[in-house]
């Protein structure tokens, strides 16, 4: 697993730097609306199978939209959010910190968790090569596969936007390569989906056990 202090570093200014300008919003997270949001969560949380309790991890977890998103649909969970940007967690923890929602910036004093989700956090690569941030999307998702029991799940920006729309320090991912990748490195029950109207695609891991 290499080091990446230096993506770490510069993704935490870039996205501390959008919550002071935009605040606990959709546009505080780098996303164009609550709308577009809102539709990411209801994809990322289909790798939710067995929803009669359980506890989540938020990766990357912003101000903590997903918490709210998450409170409209389940009746039973507990909720843990994630964020190397300090100034992210200090919205979320204004706004949803409570009985079961809970905020960290020490990912070395996480535990399991039955679900981990990720959104958004692999499209910013800043001025960094497709190849450095390839290796840094590959360790997060190794990462995200050992705290997690029953599954994970996570988008990208794919490779087929509209060309005229692609940005350079955003990272347009090939949607094939990394459902390959977790179908062989990680489990037999992976879905790719790639039919909702955004530029971007979401990968569900599920476990069921490895059986």
């Amino acid at each position: 697993m290499m080091n990446h202090d230096k993506i770490i570093k510069e993704v935490d200014d870039y996205y501390s730097e959008k919550v002071r300008t935009f605040g606990a919003t959709a546009k505080g997270v780098d996303w164009n609306s609550e709308e577009s949001q809102q539709l990411r969560f209801e994809q990322l949380s289909k790798v939710i199978y067995d929803d009669r309790e359980f506890n989540i991890l938020d990766y990357g977890c912003g101000y903590g939209s997903l918490y709210e998103y998450l409170k409209g649909r389940f009746n039973s969970f507990h909720y843990s959010g994630y964020d190397i940007s300090k100034e992210m967690l200090g919205k979320a923890k204004i706004k949803f910190e409570g009985n079961n929602a809970v905020f960290t910036d020490h990912i070395e004093t996480i535990e399991k968790y039955n679900y981990v989700i990720a959104s958004g956090i692999f499209n910013v690569k800043l001025n960094n090569s497709d190849e450095n941030w390839m290796d840094y999307v590959t360790d997060t998702i190794q990462t995200m596969n050992l705290l997690s029991t029953n599954g994970f799940s996570f988008n990208i920006l794919t490779k087929y936007s509209d060309k005229e729309f692609m940005k350079d320090n955003l990272y347009y991912a090939d949607p094939c390569y990394w459902f390959d990748y977790c179908k062989r490195n990680i489990s037999k029950y992976v879905s790719l989906l790639h039919d909702y109207p955004l530029y971007e695609f979401t990968i569900l891991v599920k476990k069921f056990n490895n059986k």
